[in-house]
């Protein structure tokens, strides 16, 4: 039975792989701003309140989870935002504000967690292949993109820092999933995704760390 952590659980992949560790018997511990009925069946406690990109609300997650958990087995980093810049329409508040949650704010919470994580550990990083430098070929999406590819950084350094403590970690792209994120144009179910995402977790190991999957195992280009 592993103590799994999820941010962004409320609704969507972050839901679905709350139900997917519930159901096989791992503890969930979910962290959200606002929880759901949905989430409140499945996950073992519920976090609210946490906003991800705040340096003071990811402390007082740290305080929360540290009188919660004993350990911390599995850390997923959901919680994300997209949002399109294009050269006629280039707005740099929105492209700060999604690098503060696609990038800065997993960085921040896998520092606040850290310290319940012990070897063997595994932290997942949901990202995306739009944050793949060799895989643009269509342009736009400037704040999506690169906080995606800082995220991507942040998760490579991460795994090779961490490697010597026995903790793993992996930068996994969901695919395109039907959520409300993309309007729920996607070509798979969330619960589709977060089983894909979940099988890659289960393989995470040392040997795998620093690997940039798309959720249907396939390794991505950086």
């Amino acid at each position: 039975m592993a103590q799994v952590v999820i941010t962004g659980a409320n609704r969507g992949i972050g839901l679905a792989m709350a139900s997917i560790f519930a159901a096989r018997g791992d503890q969930v511990v979910a962290v959200c701003r606002q929880s759901s009925d949905e989430l409140d069946q499945v996950a073992d406690q519920v976090i609210t309140g946490i906003d991800v990109s705040d340096a003071e609300s990811v402390a007082g997650l740290k305080t929360v989870l540290s009188e919660l958990c004993p350990k911390v087995d599995i850390l997923v980093n959901n919680a994300g935002v997209f949002q399109n810049e294009t050269l006629g329409d280039m707005n740099f508040d929105q492209i700060d504000n999604q690098l503060q949650i696609n990038a800065m704010a997993p960085l921040r919470v896998t520092m606040a967690v850290l310290p319940l994580i012990s070897e063997g550990g595994k932290i997942a990083n949901i990202t995306s292949r739009m944050g793949s430098m060799a895989d643009n070929s269509s342009g736009g999406y400037y704040g999506y993109r690169a906080s995606k590819a800082a995220l991507n950084a942040f998760g490579k350094s991460l795994a090779m820092d961490l490697k010597p403590q026995g903790i793993a970690v992996a930068q996994i792209h969901p695919g395109f999933v039907q959520t409300r994120m993309v309007n729920f144009a996607g070509d798979i179910t969330p619960e589709a995704s977060a089983q894909g995402i979940v099988s890659r977790i289960d393989a995470l190991d040392l040997r795998t760390t620093g690997s940039f999957w798309h959720s249907n195992g396939d390794n991505l280009p950086w």
